[in-house]
């Protein structure tokens, strides 16, 4: 079995905890967790009027995305949401390119998602209990344009 390396590294799924999120020119930003990476395309039913089927055809219409939500553990000194998001003001947006790497064992990327045109359009800073002893975690949520989608 001379193949059985490269016939395990393409059968099992990859692994969802080991990621990179790129916020912008080179700012690197640790997250605990990015949900929200979606597309989709609404269909548009059309039937011309002398069909002689009774359905409509299909056709793509305008594609669609998410808002993706990002949580991370809060530090001191660390306002670098609420700075990003306290510049939206009566139309002035910092728009940003975010670039969200899944990585291998190696650190090198496999799969990455690259959002165009991103800001802010919600920032959550943590819940406070004098009873708990939980890590204080803040999100972001960032809307954007568009979506790309690629495998390396």
């Amino acid at each position: 079995m001379a193949d059985e390396g490269d016939r395990q590294t393409s059968v099992w799924p990859l692994p969802k905890f080991y990621f990179s999120v790129q916020l912008g020119d080179d700012q690197e930003a640790k997250f605990q967790e990015v949900s929200g990476l979606e597309s989709e395309t609404k269909p548009i039913e059309y039937r011309h009027g002398n069909s002689p089927i009774f359905y409509p055809i299909k056709m793509p219409g305008l594609g669609k995305v998410g808002n993706v939500t990002m949580k991370k553990g809060l530090f001191t000194r660390d306002s670098k949401f609420w700075d990003w998001y306290s510049v939206i003001k009566m139309n002035t947006i910092v728009r940003r390119t975010v670039v969200i790497s899944l990585l291998d064992e190696n650190g090198a990327p496999t799969m990455v998602w690259t959002l165009h045109n991103a800001w802010p359009v919600k920032v959550t800073g943590t819940d406070l209990k004098s009873e708990g002893n939980e890590v204080a975690v803040e999100s972001i949520e960032l809307a954007y344009e568009t979506l790309d989608v690629s495998a390396t």
